[in-house]
Order: C-alpha cells, then structure tokens, then sequence
C-alpha cells in the first residue's frame, strides 16, 4: 500500500466517487447490450432501459446501506452472509463469480467483434490471455486509466450521437415502429440491458476510500447513475434513428453500423476502436474482481483452499487469476455473446437479489423497506424474463452450486 492509495482514500469526493461509478458503467456494455434487446423489444428496448435503470437504482441503494456496516472485501458474499446466513451468502459468491466469468466472456468476445469481427473468438482470447497476464504482474487499474477510459468512451459515444442524429438518415418514426414481444419483450429487453449497467455497486465498496461516505455515497450512485442512463438513452435513441429496430436487432457491432448507415462510414474505425478500450477496460476490472471473489470463496473453503494462495513477490491471487483467465478464455472461444449477456444478467441479479433480502433486514420501518422490496422483486422479474436458455443455463449453474454446498456441508457433519 502506497502513500498515493493512502491520500486517494482520504480525499475521495461525491466528484471522484461519480467518475469512479462511471467508469464502472460506461463500458462496453452499450456496445454490446444493445442488439439483443433491440430483437426482443424492438423500439420498445427504450422502456427495458428505464426498467433496468431503476432495478439498478435499488440494487445500488441496498448496496451502499450494506457496505456502510460491512466494508469488507467480497461484497453480498460478505453482506449475504452477516444478515441471512452462510448459505445465502454463499449463492451470493457462486452467483457473482460464475455470473461476472461470463460477462469476461462477453466483454472479451466485444472487443474481438470490434476489432476483426471474421476472427471475433481468436482476438476475444488473445485479450483474455494478454489481461490475465497483466492482471498477474500485479498491476492495478489506477484512478487516472478509469479517467482516460471513460473520456475516450464519452468521447465516442458523443461523435456516435451527433452523427447520427444529425444525418439525414435519422427518422424518429423509426422509433414508433412498435413493441415487438410486448411487456415480456420489454422485460427481456431490461434484463439484457442491465448488463450494460453493471458496475454501479462500485461505488458501494468505496466506504473506506472517500470523504463522509455517509453523505457521499448516497449522492454519488443516483448522480453516476443518472448520467449513464442519459447517455445510454441518448446513444439507443440515435441508433435506432438511423438503423430501425429492425437493423439494430441484426447488427453485429450496432455503433459502426449506425455511423456508417449515417453516411460517415470513416468513424467507423474511430466507433470500433472506442468499444475495444471500452471492453478493454472493462474486461481487466471483471478479471480483477472475480478473482479477487475467488480468493475471499477459497478463504472461506466454499472453493478449492489452493486458489487463495497470493503470490510472493506480485502480492496477487495468482492461482484464482490463472483459473479465472483459463475459464473466461475457454468460455471466450466457444460462446455466443448474446448467450453469455442473457447468462450473465442472470447470474448478478440473483447476486442482488441477496442485496436486497439482506438490506431488507436493516430496518423494519416500512418506507426503509421500499427500496430494496422494489429491488429485489425487480431482481426476480428481470432474472425469469431473460431468453430461456439463459435461464435453463443459470438456473442449472446455480442449482448445481447449491448440490456443492449440500455435499461440502454433508461431508464436513461426516466428519464431525
């Protein structure tokens, strides 16, 4: 721990901890999301938006009353835990590391569909593999990378916009085509498209790192929230302008598509190479954090004790990374993304559906009980609205998290 990361701790702001949450949420998910939710809503992707905004609200909210009691490392794992029980907790974790590995995959697979779509899986792998070994040397995603990344990103995102709104390919009717699917169709819609806001509870886990974190957390996460939920709506509004929900639910990477559609096919390049450093960054805090979950699971014994040996010299979770980059690579070379996006929101709702039963049991005053009510049914409904693979596939992973613990349990009372 340097003196640096001891100064950043102590002077963290609502400003700071706002780029923070940004940086976590304006990533490669808008890149990605957008497609799919656009072939099961069509126009009608707009109000999954709004819907997935405010799950993630709740989620936030329950989050940050948590990591106020509980700033430990390991998020719900450890919330999960203290309020309702080591089972719960321990879903908790299953839920995050097999949910979070798959958004790897998708983050991975995004950055090969940008940057050589006929080698999408090849390049997805190469990133896993080039980040793992990043992620092993030991070095952090600092303050001023999420900066940059973030400015690159807006930057792109903005050109996107402008172009397309201001062509003359851009028709709002494009955007009153109609609701494809119906409500199941929005919902299935907002369950996709919270993938894109993943990484909000960042914030959450800043407790011991900003300024009165009482007073600032619960104003930094709706302001970093409300900023990616303008920008968001901003991009999908543009894009469904130009290519229609129908050209939107085909496209293999939406933004160029729409830009080239617009008659500026020379920011393509420009569009592919800001989702690269998107996924990019994206894919090096997700490798990060599922490791480090990893190790708090191995810790605890709910994983093999091997991977929560910390390398020597490079003080990182080496083991829990190698395993983490050889499942995402493996995962990377083989998947389809819309599968691993649907996967993935399937896995971290039911993540947040834990915040929300354990923030539940802070309070039993009614108004205090809203949010993460709201919350966790928002959880329930999105989780069960996804394609039905995702559902059979996530359903079954979990199920057969739940066997583990039943079997680690039975053996250890055998033993005792």
């Amino acid at each position: 721990m340097t003196h640096s990361d001891s100064a950043l701790r102590r002077t963290l702001g609502v400003g700071d901890a706002v780029v923070i949450g940004l940086g976590s949420m304006v990533g490669a998910g808008i890149f990605a999301a957008l497609a799919p939710a656009a072939h099961a809503a069509g126009s009608g992707l707009l109000l999954g938006l709004a819907v997935a905004a405010v799950v993630a609200y709740c989620n936030a909210m329950s989050s940050a009353r948590l990591a106020a009691l509980y700033p430990a490392s390991g998020g719900t794992y450890v919330y999960g835990r203290e309020r309702l029980g080591e089972f719960w907790g321990y879903l908790a974790g299953w839920s995050f590391v097999v949910g979070k590995t798959a958004s790897c995959a998708a983050m991975a697979l995004t950055v090969g569909a940008y940057v050589w779509p006929g080698q999408a899986h090849a390049v997805a792998v190469a990133a896993v593999v080039a980040l793992t070994a990043v992620n092993y040397g030991g070095v952090q995603k600092s303050a001023w990378l999420t900066r940059t990344i973030v400015a690159v990103v807006l930057a792109v995102l903005a050109s996107v916009v402008v172009v397309c709104l201001g062509s003359g390919e851009a028709d709002a009717g494009r955007l009153d085509v109609g609701v494809s699917g119906g409500v199941g169709g929005i919902l299935q819609a907002a369950g996709l498209l919270f993938f894109a806001f993943a990484g909000y509870a960042r914030i959450a886990t800043l407790g011991e790192e900003v300024r009165d974190p009482a007073r600032t957390i619960p104003r930094a996460i709706p302001l970093a929230l409300g900023i990616t939920l303008v920008v968001y709506a901003c991009v999908a509004v543009a894009v469904l302008s130009v290519l229609g929900p129908g050209g939107l639910a085909e496209a293999t990477a939406p933004l160029a598509d729409a830009v080239r559609a617009a008659g500026v096919p020379g920011l393509a390049p420009v569009v592919r190479a800001g989702a690269a450093v998107a996924a990019l960054g994206s894919l090096l805090a997700l490798i990060l954090g599922v490791s480090r979950t990893t190790l708090a699971m191995a810790r605890d014994r709910h994983l093999p004790g091997a991977l929560a040996a910390v390398h020597p010299r490079f003080q990182v979770p080496h083991r829990a990374e190698l395993a983490v980059g050889a499942v995402v690579a493996v995962l990377a070379a083989t998947v389809d993304v819309r599968g691993a996006i649907g996967f993935s929101s399937f896995g971290v709702l039911a993540y947040y559906a834990v915040a929300n039963a354990s923030a539940w049991t802070l309070d039993a005053a009614p108004a205090a009980r809203v949010v993460p009510a709201v919350g966790l049914v928002g959880c329930a409904v999105l989780a069960f609205s996804l394609p039905g693979v995702s559902v059979v596939v996530g359903a079954g992973v979990l199920a057969v998290g739940v066997v583990v613990y039943g079997v680690r349990q039975w053996a250890a009372g055998r033993r005792g």
